[in-house]
């Protein structure tokens, strides 16, 4: 791809809103009539397909809900805004297409406990429209926002959710054409691991935050109590919110040190390599599997690569099975008597002391920067490799002083 060369991009951005009473429950009914239209037609398109062996398709399905809503007795659907009904129809419609793609599993009903949205989409005369802190939700009204970052593009959808701890929320999908910058600056290896974070090819290292961890006994606290609580009582409405805000201050802590730390490695490298996890596969290990659903490998590495393309940074996705720990920095020897329990090892073949993950990130270096050139780190042709766009690299220099505090 011509780096010079401009391509179109998407970009949300998401808002905290604080409707009132009245405002709330009128988003509550769109959300239940968007569940409505999305669970008909899912078991219709099931049961169609038992009968006939055919699939109905997108147009078949939104020119029957067309139909459903004069039907005596759905009267109330035509209080709903028939865009976000027909936004629902072409949800399932992806969800089954990416099913058949192999990107997704079965589509499923969704359900009050679920995750509640509705999706709004700006054609014609209809626009966004904030003004004196308040934005425009079609059959909802203004409600009180709190916009931090300015808007850049045209946007072309509104999504307004609600999260199990009742908070809402409006993420705005905007389209922009951009000019990618190319990909310049020094190169560094990441390992990732349980012990250390991010271990980079220079030498420095971070300490995972494990959040969950940390928040584990006082979760363990609040199950304990909603378990307590008789079903269907006011209180333990009041204690599964009280679980859910924790929950969401887990999340919400995990996903600031990875943006921050993601954002930190993109502006200061040009290349960056990373190996390919099997992080599902990984989880199988319940001795380290809550370890490594704390620490986010994959979430970090999704980052890396949308960011990296959208700042011009090169990232490099190493083959999983590469034995990056196993094979010594200095010499290309393959150490195959290495054990998980050993941090530190020599090389047999020219006595160098490796540490395990330092050792593994010069060598994840040395195998992404051969990919790029064809052949891998002993030598041999390489396989094809994912990578982000190509730009001109800086031949590797000092390792760049980082804002992030790397111990």
């Amino acid at each position: 791809m011509d780096a010079q060369q401009s391509i179109t991009r998407y970009r949300a951005y998401k808002y905290r809103i604080y409707p009132t009473a009245a405002q709330a429950k009128a988003l509550d009914f769109h959300f239940g009539a968007v569940r409505y239209v999305y669970n008909r037609y899912r078991a219709a398109r099931e049961g169609y397909y038992q009968d006939t062996g055919e699939t109905l398709s997108e147009f078949d399905c939104c020119l029957d809900l067309t139909d459903h809503k004069r039907e005596a007795g759905n009267e109330w659907l035509q209080r709903a805004y028939n865009q976000s009904l027909q936004q629902a129809i072409r949800d399932l419609d992806r969800a089954y297409r990416n099913f058949f793609a192999g990107r997704a599993r079965y589509p499923r009903f969704k359900g009050k406990r679920s995750h509640q949205s509705v999706r709004y989409l700006f054609v014609g005369n209809s626009k966004l429209r904030i003004t004196n802190g308040r934005i425009r939700i079609p059959k909802v009204g203004d409600v009180k926002v709190t916009q931090h970052r300015h808007i850049e593009g045209t946007p072309k959808y509104m999504t307004v959710s609600k999260t199990k701890s009742g908070k809402f929320f409006v993420s705005i999908q905007c389209q922009k054409d951009v000019t990618p910058p190319p990909a310049v600056g020094p190169v560094v290896g990441i390992d990732l691991g349980l012990k250390a974070f991010v271990t980079l090819s220079d030498g420095r290292t971070i300490d995972p935050p494990k959040h969950l961890r940390k928040a584990e006994r006082r979760l363990k606290r609040l199950q304990r109590r909603l378990s307590r609580k008789r079903k269907g009582s006011a209180n333990r409405r009041k204690a599964k919110v009280l679980l859910a805000r924790q929950h969401e201050k887990v999340a919400n802590r995990r996903a600031d040190f990875l943006h921050k730390l993601s954002r930190e490695l993109v502006d200061t490298h040009g290349h960056i390599g990373v190996e390919n996890l099997h992080v599902k596969g990984m989880l199988r290990n319940h001795s380290v599997a809550k370890s490594i659903v704390d620490a986010g490998w994959g979430e970090f590495v999704r980052q890396l690569e949308y960011k990296g393309d959208w700042y011009g940074c090169k990232l490099v996705k190493v083959d999983r099975w590469f034995a990056s720990s196993k094979t010594c920095s200095a010499c290309n020897a393959h150490n195959a008597t290495l054990d998980l329990s050993d941090r530190r090892w020599v090389c047999q073949q020219c006595g160098t002391l490796h540490d395990r993950d330092l050792n593994a990130a010069r060598n994840i270096l040395k195998q992404s920067t051969a990919r790029t050139a064809g052949i891998d780190a002993r030598g041999n042709m390489s396989r094809c490799i994912k990578t982000t766009q190509p730009g001109n690299l800086t031949v590797p220099g000092p390792p760049v002083q980082l804002r992030f505090p790397f111990a």
